[in-house]
């Protein structure tokens, strides 16, 4: 009865495709895959509920949904103090193409590298108000955010927030094996290995560098499938569109905040017994770190903007505004994570674990690790429900099998990144389509277009290496 773990995610994907709404769907398979868990309406009705409250219950998502609704209102607060109207001002008139405007995309990266929401967040209002003027698709600019984020930190292997669980994961592998391997050093070869994300980091440099300019006119291709004016926020944009241009309103706030994320990194790494910097940034809680520079970075900027005389009255408005803004990608990750302990509860490792075997010749692990997990990742729509899922089942397969153990995990971690960037439930498409205001599901649509081909080309890689590296 495994099988039936499939169900929900069937229903996800399919109503999200035919309503071209992704919410309605995520609660319906949450709810029928509940009902299959209990059997019975009622019952599993009470159990979705429960699913969701387990959700909100968890520490690492609670410190997720703090770090986005308080990243929202700074941002708020950036926006109604002019800061981004000034900064989008400032680097606007030295930016006179698409070209630029994507390049300035990928400039922002040593800033802003230490996780894909963080960046997200940040450089998505500023690109957002610099594009109004040039006709280029609102689909093409989310993209090239999209693969500067998520083709690049997976490939990164300190200060991020990846690299304390991706490491853990690998660990927790060679243990289990009693493999004599180093899992630092296994991770590392592994970031060599992640073919699909180097793919898609060179598709991503082809087509802001090399690729022509848009043809379509933006309006046309951004609202071909939603042309009703919003009329919801339309008092708030006009007056935001009024305020004064300080661009040090944002640039201060800014550096506040990628100074004490870096700092703080270093410090809780120190306080985890990290001997080196290099450590240090391995062994602190990243996720941790960013709620609580974020936290300072709130206090410390409204304290900056009241010195610089800015109404307390519409700063705070306008910090509820800001979080306000993100409650839908908020609201949506509730789901998905309600979704993945529906799942679980159906069986969906079993059932995953059931259709492979030992019998497969080892040079084809990595490529069938990656592609089954690639398919796992786009209905998880999550990079690390995907490698908590397929690393244990890849190194297993790769120690019964022969198959080299880093290729192995560097296809587990690509396959995750393929969700990651592709799936219209991936925390990445969500909350750059939120923040550019694009069709989720459509603009899910569009970047799977050029991500299947990357996957296509990783995949031939993954089976080439495999036969070379046994």
């Amino acid at each position: 009865m495994d099988w039936l773990s499939f169900i929900p995610f069937l229903i996800v994907i399919g109503l999200s495709i035919w309503l071209k709404r992704i919410l309605p769907g995520l609660v319906l398979g949450v709810l029928v895959g509940a009902w299959l868990v209990e059997l019975s309406p009622l019952g599993g009705t009470r159990q979705s509920v429960d699913y969701i409250v387990t959700t909100l219950s968890d520490e690492n998502n609670i410190k997720i949904i703090a770090f986005l609704y308080l990243f929202g209102g700074l941002i708020g607060m950036m926006q109604i103090s002019g800061g981004i109207k000034g900064f989008s001002k400032w680097v606007g008139d030295k930016i006179e193409s698409q070209r630029g405007l994507l390049s300035l995309i990928w400039l922002t990266l040593p800033f802003t590298f230490m996780m894909p929401m963080f960046r997200t967040m940040m450089i998505g209002p500023v690109v957002k108000s610099l594009m109004k003027d040039m006709r280029i698709t609102k689909q093409k600019v989310g993209f090239t955010l999209d693969v500067s984020t998520s083709s690049v930190i997976v490939l990164l292997p300190v200060a991020t927030a990846f690299v304390g669980f991706m490491i853990s994961l690998v660990e927790s592998g060679v243990q289990k094996h009693n493999l004599d391997m180093d899992p630092y050093h296994i991770f590392l070869l592994s970031i060599l290995f992640n073919f699909f994300a180097i793919v898609m980091l060179i598709i991503g440099l082809i087509r802001t560098f090399w690729s022509s300019a848009d043809k379509e006119s933006p309006q046309s291709a951004d609202q071909s499938t939603d042309d009703s004016p919003d009329y919801h926020r339309a008092g708030i944009e006009k007056e935001i569109s009024t305020v004064k241009a300080q661009p040090w309103n944002l640039i201060v706030p800014l550096f506040l905040l990628l100074g004490l994320s870096l700092y703080l990194l270093w410090q809780d790494g120190l306080a985890k017994g990290a001997d080196t910097l290099f450590q240090a940034f391995s062994k602190a809680d990243a996720t941790f770190v960013m709620l609580l520079a974020v936290f300072i970075t709130l206090i410390l900027s409204f304290v900056f903007y009241m010195i610089r005389r800015q109404s307390m009255e519409e700063t705070i408005y306008h910090f509820y505004d800001g979080g306000n803004q993100l409650m839908q990608a908020i609201i949506l990750l509730v789901l998905v994570w309600a979704l993945s302990l529906v799942t679980e509860d159906l069986g969906f490792s079993k059932f995953i674990n059931a259709t492979l075997g030992s019998f497969l010749p080892s040079f084809t692990i990595p490529a069938i690790v990656f592609i089954l997990g690639a398919l796992v990742s786009y209905f998880l729509g999550s990079s690390w429900g995907t490698w908590g899922i397929f690393m244990p089942l890849g190194i297993a397969l790769a120690v019964s099998t022969g198959a080299s153990i880093p290729l192995t995990v560097g296809a587990v971690f690509a396959s995750g990144s393929f969700g990651a960037m592709t799936s219209p439930l991936g925390d990445t498409t969500i909350t750059t389509a939120s923040i550019l205001e694009l069709p989720l599901v459509d603009y899910a649509r569009y970047k799977l277009k050029i991500c299947a081909f990357g996957a296509a080309i990783a995949a031939v890689i993954y089976l080439v290496a495999g036969f070379f590296l046994v």
